[in-house]
């Protein structure tokens, strides 16, 4: 069955997009919680919150009757890119970023200043590399629900 991951920055709507789409009757797993992931030190001394590599193997070898979605942006993501049929980036300009994560009640990152200085840097270096790596980019600054039908036609 096909597995897409769908990455971006903090406000592109992975998390509404997989909300959708599990309303859709699609299997999902929005990966930002602690079943998930695990706070380590990166090479810089910085903390850094990644996948948690056996709960995610287990996950995208075990066989599936329908399609999975998995949302995340994770530092190790790419340790996992074999196992996707597609890599989705979904993207949007930073203003659109930014105005999303300061009006949000389900996740308070990038209601502080911090985080949004944060937000903008990773828009400007992570971004890039994310598009890169990814399969397909889709414009986020449009529509949910077009959003969730461009992803829904790689199930």
């Amino acid at each position: 069955m096909t597995k897409v991951l769908v990455t971006g920055m903090s406000g592109t709507g992975k998390s509404c997009a997989l909300e959708a789409l599990g309303q859709r009757g699609h299997d999902v797993v929005d990966t930002d919680t602690d079943e998930w992931c695990r706070w380590t030190r990166d090479d810089e001394g910085r903390d850094d919150w990644i996948w948690r590599e056996e709960a995610m193997a287990r996950l995208l070898l075990a066989p599936r009757a329908k399609s999975l979605f998995v949302a995340g942006c994770k530092s190790n993501q790419g340790d996992f890119y074999s196992h996707f049929s597609h890599v989705v980036l979904l993207d949007a300009p930073l203003e659109v970023l930014l105005e999303r994560v300061a009006h949000r009640t389900g996740n308070p990152y990038g209601q502080r200043d911090l985080e949004r200085e944060e937000i903008s840097l990773y828009a400007a270096t992570i971004v890039p590399q994310l598009r890169r790596s990814a399969s397909r980019v889709v414009d986020d600054s449009q529509s949910l629900d077009d959003v969730v039908a461009q992803l829904e036609l790689l199930a």
